[in-house]
């Protein structure tokens, strides 16, 4: 396997690296945002970019130069590549937003702190929408959770990639604990028992919905719907 600055991702130009600083559910505090301005000019780096995960990428950045921009930083890498939780992108929610239903903020950075450094068969993206507007992007995400009137949905296997699927719903009306738990056994089943590099659309694909469902709503107390499709 190739060395590559820790976080770094190859460009085009086969000199240059990107690199992605985390920023939980797309927030950025003041003192991140003065690091980053500062290392921009100090290294000249002639491009940020926002990501549709709610992140910065730093692009252009020359080999040499990678390490110290992250020591200089002082924040944590946002993976891009690796088989793990990549983000969790997620809508104001009833923070800000006069649609907002559930606090989708909040939760979203509850499930990155949890979830942020476990190994996964291939990368995972979770959106948390606060309203059914799904500003979150909800069904097009490996995990997705949906805030309405009554609670949470909670949604697996969207894809928004080459080969597009909508989420399966796999249960509603939740409390944010109960929505929580169910997050963690489709994560824990999904680790156990899908093939490397395999993500969630996939996997659900070759083993189906309904047995996936089944096994992981054993042993809670959640009703299993009729229909497994949004609403």
């Amino acid at each position: 396997m190739e060395n590559r600055p820790r976080g770094g991702i190859l460009q085009r130009d086969g000199a240059t690296y990107a690199i992605v600083p985390r920023t939980p559910a797309g927030i950025v505090s003041p003192e991140d945002l003065e690091s980053i301005i500062k290392v921009v000019r100090r290294y000249s780096i002639p491009i940020i970019k926002m990501t549709s995960g709610q992140r910065m990428v730093l692009v252009g950045i020359k080999e040499e130069d990678v390490e110290k921009i992250w020591n200089e930083l002082g924040m944590t890498v946002g993976q891009a590549t690796a088989p793990c939780v990549h983000y969790v992108q997620a809508c104001p929610g009833t923070e800000t937003c006069r649609y907002g239903k559930q606090d989708s903020l909040g939760l979203g950075l509850k499930i990155e702190e949890i979830y942020q450094d476990l190994n996964m068969p291939a990368k995972v993206k979770i959106g948390v929408s606060g309203c059914p507007r799904s500003c979150g992007e909800s069904y097009l995400r490996d995990i997705g959770l949906l805030g309405t009137a009554k609670g949470w949905r909670v949604i697996f296997g969207g894809n928004a990639g080459a080969r597009p699927r909508i989420g399966d719903l796999v249960a509603k009306d939740l409390t944010s604990d109960e929505a929580l738990d169910l997050v963690r056994r489709l994560l824990e089943y999904y680790r156990s028992n899908a093939e490397p590099g395999e993500r969630t659309a996939r996997f659900v694909e070759r083993v189906g919905f309904d047995a996936i469902r089944k096994d992981v709503l054993a042993l809670t107390p959640y009703i299993p719907l009729e229909s497994t499709r949004p609403d």
